[in-house]
């Protein structure tokens, strides 16, 4: 088998095969990896190829270092052409390009198959590409310079290494590695501009390099003179991701929405996730239904958004659609509503309500005042405990229960133990009801209480009532404190 400079023709056909076969597994295997579970948007696509670089970058290296350490070994000292230098290196680029490209493919199959929201940047897949470059030029140069069995490794692991720390480390270090901040947020647009400024350092300083290196192999000034270029087209690319402000909403977003009994409005990236998001928030705007907290329309915002909402408007953040996204982004929402309590006693009033809100079974507490402010809560029928909460709720959000606002002192050690027994029984709500319908909660003892009016006040006038609402029965109304 005839040699060629320390590389047979049939080793290198193998070995640049096996490449493109590693480089395209990886990479289809680790834009999976970043794409944002539910999101059908082609940004999240370009997103998800340009993370691909993570790994796919320093195998790419590696293969260019190891091709590298060979031809030098074979070179034996010989003069070369700027042809003869620059072949082998853009021979690589091409077996790394078609890697990168095929995976582009696989994604944009998957990706047609189902509608998707958004556009698809062009210069977002070309500086992806331009990244890649610069990994295999590093490999090649470091290869060519260290002759060592180890240095496809070495320059790997270096890879790896520097551009992580670039892309994770200093605010600054994103744009100047082949790389996007992670996690993507559909509702910060991605810029091409921003792009195509980023390939022009890329592919300024990747020729930069390749020709430096070839300059210094040839000892020809023409190709320094390229090099020189190459260096002032990247120093403009880096001028420009510099002085340009960071991207933020490209443009307006066009929600998705679904409508009954309340409207629910997300990204339309993330439509798939309606159903459980409607089910989530219609229970809690039932709960809520009557009271200052009262909404009738959920909107998906992003987390960087402080824009005001309008009346019955309420923001909710849903980062993906990964299981239980719905159960997240209500559990966040109701946690919100109240303040966080610093204080023990307040804090398990709070949790009391919230898990109402959240239709979870009330919890005991730590404290005996706790389990009989639970088990009083019980009592009550939801309607009830919408009249209570709308009488309270300045309270419940400024972490100013008590336990004179559950019909209760905290001094009745001896009846809570009795209470609290039979609240267990008693936490879907219904368990402390009569035949009748009236409430047959824990009788509180007599003493100063929290001044409550006997029964809710009527709401306002000209209030809507809400499509769960149901008429008051006779004895509804929430019981007095006082008892």
């Amino acid at each position: 088998m005839r040699e060629r400079r320390g590389v047979s023709r049939e080793e290198l056909r193998q070995s640049g095969l096996m490449a493109v076969a590693i480089l395209l597994v990886l990479g289809v295997a680790a834009a999976w990896s970043v794409l944002v579970p539910g999101v059908s948007a082609w940004e999240n696509i370009i997103v998800a190829v340009i993370g691909s670089l993570r790994l796919t970058g320093p195998v790419a290296a590696a293969f260019a270092a190891w091709v590298a350490v060979r031809r030098r070994r074979g070179a034996g000292g010989r003069a070369m052409t700027p042809w003869q230098a620059v072949r082998a290196p853009l021979a690589i680029l091409v077996v790394a390009g078609g890697a990168f490209t095929a995976t582009v493919m696989v994604l944009a199959v998957r990706t047609m198959m189902t509608e998707q929201a958004g556009r698809l940047l062009p210069s977002g897949l070309v500086m992806g590409a331009a990244g890649l470059a610069l990994y295999v030029v590093i490999g090649w140069v470091t290869g060519w310079l260290m002759p060592w069995t180890i240095t496809p490794v070495l320059s790997g692991l270096g890879c790896y290494s520097l551009f992580t720390w670039l892309s994770q480390g200093p605010a600054w270090g994103d744009r100047l590695a082949p790389a996007t901040r992670e996690p993507y947020d559909p509702f910060r647009g991605l810029n091409a501009a921003a792009f195509t400024d980023q390939t022009l350092w890329l592919v300024g300083i990747s020729a930069a390099l390749l020709l430096g290196w070839a300059a210094v192999v040839t000892r020809q000034a023409l190709v320094l003179a390229a090099a020189l270029i190459a260096v002032l087209a990247a120093g403009t690319g880096m001028a420009r991701l510099f002085t340009e402000q960071q991207p933020v909403s490209a443009q307006r977003v066009v929600y998705s929405c679904q409508e009954w009994p309340i409207m629910v409005c997300v990204h339309p990236g993330m439509r798939a996730g309606l159903p459980e998001l409607s089910a989530e928030f219609v229970k809690i705007a039932a709960r809520l239904a009557g009271t200052p907290g009262e909404f009738s329309r959920v909107e998906q915002h992003s987390r960087d958004d402080e824009a005001p909402l309008s009346a019955g408007v309420i923001a909710i953040h849903v980062d993906d659609l990964a299981a239980g996204f719905a159960e997240k982004a209500a559990d966040e929402f109701v946690g919100g509503l109240a303040s966080r309590c610093d204080a023990t006693p307040a804090a398990g009033y709070r949790d009391i309500v919230t898990a109402w809100l959240r239709g979870e079974p009330l919890p005991g507490g730590p404290l005996a005042e706790h389990r009989y402010a639970a088990a009083w809560f019980s009592g009550l029928t939801d309607v009830q405990r919408r009249d209570w909460l709308r009488l309270y709720y300045t309270d419940f959000t400024g972490c100013r229960l008590q336990g004179t606002h559950f019909g209760g002192q905290t001094g009745q050690a001896t009846r809570t133990g009795q209470t609290a027994g039979d609240g267990q029984a008693d936490r879907s709500g219904q368990a402390g009801q009569g035949a009748g319908g009236a409430s047959i909660g824990p009788e509180p003892s007599p003493g100063p209480a929290h001044r409550a009016p006997g029964g809710p006040p009527p709401p306002p006038a000209g209030t809507p009532a809400a499509p769960w609402s149901l008429p008051h029965a006779e004895g509804a109304t929430v019981p007095s404190p006082r008892g």
